[in-house]
């Protein structure tokens, strides 16, 4: 049989499809852009006559159909790897949660802790002539979620881009159990936010750290983009991508001529990532594109596998920080507003690297003037998760300066942290610090 018949053979519609979901069942739907779209609006349709289904998915790019249905919370519950908006609109709604993990855990995961997947659903671009359907900028983890699915199901959509290059990037048409031909929605887009004065301040004391040959890794959200803007418009020469989320600033740096990956010691030439996310240039960009390597989260993320390469430079966002150096960039008191992900991964990966730096950054303040609350605290509130524990936490940076906190005493971390919060609150601070012990009398104020 070619693989042609064998596709036209497991060819089903969408309302099909749907129908394969039982009361009680666990239902994945793929990660990021790759999320069910058709099969999920088919699911919708028939809720009346579904209960207690559990559906799964992570960095939610759009409101699932199946959490618009009337009765949503007496029927579905929503599980997320990873929250964004979405996903907290939806725990608001009172039926969804977040599942914790570190992010270059979770095809182990699915391969031994998971419950059983009675149906996997994900996005994927069209078959090609080898009967291979490409993940998408999604590898992530799709292939061990199949493998641990009972019934397997691709939603073709001729919109998604075919990325190359790494492990466990497509699924073959022997190995699906169904095929179901979407409406081709276009990629949900992730633009970044212009940068604000202190997210160029913070991108400025940055960037004058890295190093040619550099090999960079950046989260998502302002300061992260701010930073890219302007290694794109420096002299810098000769870096390396290796990356858990792929976003538009690397796409713009790349054209510079910036980023051409020859000092890296592994994957040379190419920018390694799990997932990506961003506007039609991002998607574009990786599309058959062989610089960019399309890879599992258990090889991008792995910190033996990041300690490899010299000069690893970690840049993310954090909420808060403590005076013991503790970094939380998940939660607020009980309210969760995205998830550990990689950032532990490449906290402790960027210093096993020789020359590596793990960067957090963070505004030493938000809110109105007169209502600012300060984003370095005494301890944390309860409810509020460590996402980088005290002896992981490398260099912490604000708008008023960068500390790299290896080897400090708990006094001299509550000095240096104190120094780069908000004037405003350095005060108070000292106070709360003298009252936790952490403050030397002869320390600086």
């Amino acid at each position: 049989m070619s693989f042609v018949e064998e596709y036209q053979n497991k060819l089903i519609s969408a309302a099909d499809a749907a129908k394969m979901v039982k009361s009680g069942d666990w239902v994945d739907y793929g990660w990021c852009v790759g999320h069910s779209y058709a099969v999920d609006k088919a699911i919708a349709e028939r809720a009346n006559e579904l209960t207690d289904v559990k559906f799964r998915g992570g960095v939610t790019m759009w409101m699932p159909a199946v959490c618009q249905v009337e009765d949503a919370a007496d029927r579905f519950t929503w599980n997320s790897w990873h929250c964004t908006g979405v996903d907290r609109k939806i725990i608001d709604m009172g039926f969804g949660f977040y599942s914790p993990m570190r992010y270059s855990e979770l095809p182990r995961f699915y391969r031994e802790s998971v419950e059983p997947i009675a149906v996997a659903i994900c996005q994927v671009a069209p078959m090609d002539k080898h009967g291979y359907f490409n993940f998408g900028p999604q590898a992530s983890h799709q292939m061990a979620t199949f493998d641990n699915s009972k019934i397997k199901i691709v939603e073709v959509n001729e919109n998604m881009p075919r990325c190359l290059g790494g492990t466990e990037e497509a699924i073959h048409v022997s190995q699906v159990d169904f095929i179901v031909e979407g409406p081709n929605p276009p990629l949900a887009q992730l633009g970044a936010a212009a940068p604000n004065e202190v997210d160029q301040r913070v991108a400025q004391l940055i960037v004058e750290e890295i190093p040619n040959g550099a090999c960079l890794q950046l989260g998502i959200g302002g300061m992260p983009n701010a930073i890219g803007m302007m290694i794109a418009d420096s002299d810098l020469k000769d870096l390396g991508v290796h990356t858990e989320m792929y976003v538009d600033a690397f796409v713009d740096i790349a054209a510079k001529g910036i980023i051409n990956g020859s000092k890296k010691s592994i994957d040379r030439g190419r920018q390694t990532f799990a997932f990506g996310a961003g506007t039609q240039k991002l998607y574009d960009y990786v599309n058959d594109n062989p610089e960019a390597m399309s890879a599992t989260v258990d090889y991008t993320n792995d910190p033996r596998v990041i300690g490899q390469i010299d000069n690893f430079m970690s840049i993310n966002n954090a909420v808060e920080v403590d005076l013991f150096g503790q970094v939380s960039a998940e939660s607020t008191g009980f309210k969760q507003i995205s998830g550990t992900g990689g950032q532990l991964d490449f906290v402790m990966g960027a210093y096993y690297s020789k020359g590596g730096k793990s960067f957090i950054c963070l505004s030493s303040a938000y809110g109105k003037t007169g209502e600012m609350k300060s984003r370095v605290v005494p301890t944390f509130v309860p409810g509020t998760i460590t996402t980088d524990t005290r002896t992981t936490t490398h260099w912490l940076v604000t708008e008023y300066g960068k500390i790299c906190l290896k080897g400090m005493s708990t006094w001299q971390r509550a000095e240096a942290i104190i120094s780069i919060a908000h004037p405003d609150f350095r005060d108070q601070l000292i106070k709360d610090a003298e009252d936790m012990k952490i403050w030397r009398r002869s320390n600086k104020r």
